[in-house]
């Protein structure tokens, strides 16, 4: 399999589609569908006639925060991406530097103890690495309210091949639901943003149906080979009913993202049964352990990390991801959050 180490500047999205030229919307993406090692190219719109009745979609609710804040560590200048809450209330963050062009590049790390300082008069303190892996993320300390700074003073987390700032709404799906005690994704869990409501509307008068899930995403910039954190997810109980349902009655599961994968699969027992299930997951789908629910995938074009070539591989097989992303390439879609979408079907 080929294996991407970098994506032409050229084929980065670097604004949302609707903002591309008059008369687009969010459905105004290219589709690339595998099935197996066969593909084929399409607009987003015609999904719901590659899809059939009984297909259930596997969609994540979790909602995008403005998750990004300047600070200040002594005089000099820095950026908290908050990644996510622990149940200790502490926050998981990672310091990043302003790169003068409105985004941020990566920070060498900073000692324990180190104090940030934000706008509001939010004070955090570094206590200890997230992981043994590494000192990319930290357990931090806050004095104050960060949700209050957050919604006041942050902007969505936004890297460098981007054009422009983008408002909140930019990075809200159409399935994003308010949580209850203000949680949500640092970072949107993008493939569900092709979506409208008049997409949506035609899936389910051609009998596909919905299954909701949240798992609230963390930051992406992971270093190379960096296995994901572990998330807090929701697998309700109607959720967990329908898809056993649409499994006895021999429709697909297909999950709208690599978050779904692995809400849904963490929600799984070892006898593929779906049990309603809510917490902390930090599994991470390879080929090894193979998916026990998910018979499809539909996922953004994004520069692949190990732990996303595992999971697609684990859905699809080595061979159609290869083959998928070389077309991707060749056929000239777009990347990132902003770009086109893959689905991946059994062959």
């Amino acid at each position: 399999m080929t294996v991407i180490a970098g994506v032409p500047e050229e084929l980065s999205a670097r604004v949302p589609v609707e903002q591309r030229g008059p008369g687009l919307d969010r459905d105004s993406v290219r589709l690339l569908v595998s099935r197996g090692t066969a593909v084929s190219h399409h607009a987003f719109v015609e999904l719901p006639r590659l899809l059939r009745a009984g297909d259930l979609l596997v969609v994540n609710t979790s909602p995008t925060l403005a998750a990004a804040v300047g600070g200040w560590i002594g005089h000099g200048r820095v950026v908290v991406h908050f990644s996510t809450r622990g149940d200790d209330g502490r926050w998981a963050v990672e310091l990043r530097d302003p790169d003068g062009h409105g985004t941020t590049r990566a920070r060498a790390g900073a000692p324990a103890g180190t104090e940030v300082r934000l706008a509001g008069g939010v004070r955090l303190v570094l206590e200890e690495p997230l992981s043994a892996r590494g000192e990319r993320l930290w357990w931090a300390r806050a004095s104050g309210d960060v949700r209050g700074a957050l919604r006041e003073y942050g902007r969505p987390i936004r890297y460098a091949y981007t054009e422009r700032d983008q408002p909140l709404s930019a990075y809200q799906t159409v399935f994003a639901l308010p949580s209850p005690d203000g949680a949500g994704s640092a970072e949107m869990p993008s493939a569900g943003r092709p979506f409208t409501a008049r997409m949506v509307t035609e899936l389910v008068s051609r009998g596909v149906q919905f299954a909701p899930v949240t798992l609230h995403c963390g930051v992406a910039s992971q270093e190379a080979h960096e296995p994901p954190y572990a998330e807090r997810f929701v697998v309700p109980e109607a959720s967990a009913r329908l898809i056993g349902a649409v499994r006895a009655g021999g429709g697909r599961v297909i999950a709208v993202g690599t978050t779904a994968v692995r809400a849904v699969e963490s929600a799984a027992g070892a006898d593929g049964v779906v049990r309603a299930r809510a917490g902390w997951t930090d599994l991470v789908v390879t080929p090894g352990r193979g998916v026990r629910v998910v018979d499809g995938l539909l996922t953004g074009l994004h520069e692949p990390e190990a732990s996303h070539l595992l999971m697609l591989e684990a859905v699809a097989g080595r061979a159609a991801v290869g083959r998928g992303y070389e077309e991707a390439l060749g056929g000239r879609y777009l990347w990132h959050e902003f770009g086109d979408v893959h689905l991946v079907l059994p062959g």
